[in-house]
């Protein structure tokens, strides 16, 4: 049976602020609707990164934070203490720089309702609302995080599916893409569905420098076939549709100024102006790399209400799907667009970054 196509009925704003998915999913199950309506073309935007406007030392986070916490020593914070929907504007935008130098940031115990997560993420840019992804009735911007473990294409689909194999960073196959993502977990299974995060400066930084000569400068088609397929295999409409574009295999980031290695697996087509062979040889290369890099990875094991907040142009990301049999996993995610990726021959790798710093230091 295909899933909820209905249309959504508007809610007061009173209303909206206090829309309760955690209630609703609990309550009737997938709630999730699939409109079928056409959205308009995306257009572009200049984007003006938060993380400009940030203190380099951050201090608004740090000293209201009850405790601070690495989760390793290059990629993945916890900040204690601190509640999403409360913060201030200084806040915000330091906390996308340290998202930018760390990669991910998780936040333990959170209040955030789906609508204040909302306009939590208008901070960080235009809210991407997707082409084919089912969202919560009145929350086109949110992306549901739920599978109903009785779908028959569902359970085909994972039945031999390894979850390392959905690595990605979030709407790659878009001009602009994901910057900032904000996901909220509110219901998880007592075991399982853990998320993992690959930090894009390691991975860059772990290649030889013969390798980054040629991975420089290499351009790669993104592309939306897989939710294409997949909304295919569900018989859900396709809203816009989806337009290859090609990005930088190395992009530099527009707050660190540092080198990033933006792999998405999933949504990685080709490397322009290879041959098939050759394209096909370095992707895999490259996608072993990443998949295979323990040393710059985060497995985030989640408990119930906490938050994770990721910056796209600097980590790649993928969820575990091993839980079907133990539980519900709910949650919802935004995600802000960001500039159009671009490679500035003269920026540095963060070795390269931290060793210049080092020599000023001293």
């Amino acid at each position: 049976m295909a899933p909820n196509t209905v249309e959504e009925r508007t809610l007061s704003d009173e209303e909206l602020r206090n829309f309760n998915l955690k209630e609703l999913v609990s309550q009737q199950g997938d709630y999730t609707i699939f409109p079928d309506v056409q959205y308009p073309p995306l257009e572009p935007f200049e984007h003006d990164d938060p993380g400009k406007r940030a203190d380099p030392t951050m201090a608004s986070l740090f000293e209201k934070a009850t405790k601070v916490e690495k989760v390793t020593p290059k990629l993945g914070t916890i900040l204690y203490g601190l509640q999403l929907s409360e913060l201030t504007e200084q806040q915000k935008s330091d906390l996308a720089l340290l998202a930018a130098i760390r990669g991910v940031v998780f936040f333990k115990s959170q209040t955030i309702t789906p609508y204040e997560l909302v306009k939590l993420g208008e901070h960080y840019g235009p809210l991407h609302i997707h082409n084919a992804f089912g969202h919560p009735p009145h929350f086109p911007e949110l992306s549901t995080i739920y599978y109903d473990r009785k779908s028959a294409v569902l359970q085909n689909k994972f039945r031999y599916y390894r979850s390392s194999d959905s690595w990605h960073t979030d709407i790659s196959f878009e001009a602009q893409p994901g910057s900032i993502s904000i996901l909220k977990l509110d219901t998880i299974p007592p075991v399982g569905g853990d998320t993992s995060f690959a930090d894009g400066y390691a991975a860059y930084d772990k290649l030889t420098p013969k390798m980054q000569q040629i991975v420089d400068g290499l351009s790669v088609v993104h592309t939306g076939e897989y939710h294409k397929k997949l909304a295919a295999a569900k018989g859900t409409p396709v809203r816009r549709p989806f337009i290859d574009h090609e990005h930088p295999l190395v992009r530099t980031h527009p707050i660190t100024g540092m080198k990033s290695l933006f792999m998405s697996p999933i949504f990685a087509s080709h490397i322009v102006g290879l041959s098939e062979h050759e394209s096909d040889a370095i992707l895999k290369l490259l996608n072993d790399h990443l998949i295979g890099g323990h040393d710059f990875q985060v497995r985030y094991k989640w408990d119930e209400d906490d938050v994770a907040f990721w910056d796209n142009r600097c980590t790649a990301h993928n969820a575990t799907i091993d839980y079907f049999d133990e539980g519900l996993r709910h949650g919802y995610r935004v995600t802000a667009q960001g500039e159009r990726p671009y490679f500035d021959p003269n920026s540095k790798s963060r070795y390269e970054t931290e060793q210049e710093k080092t020599k000023l230091e001293n």
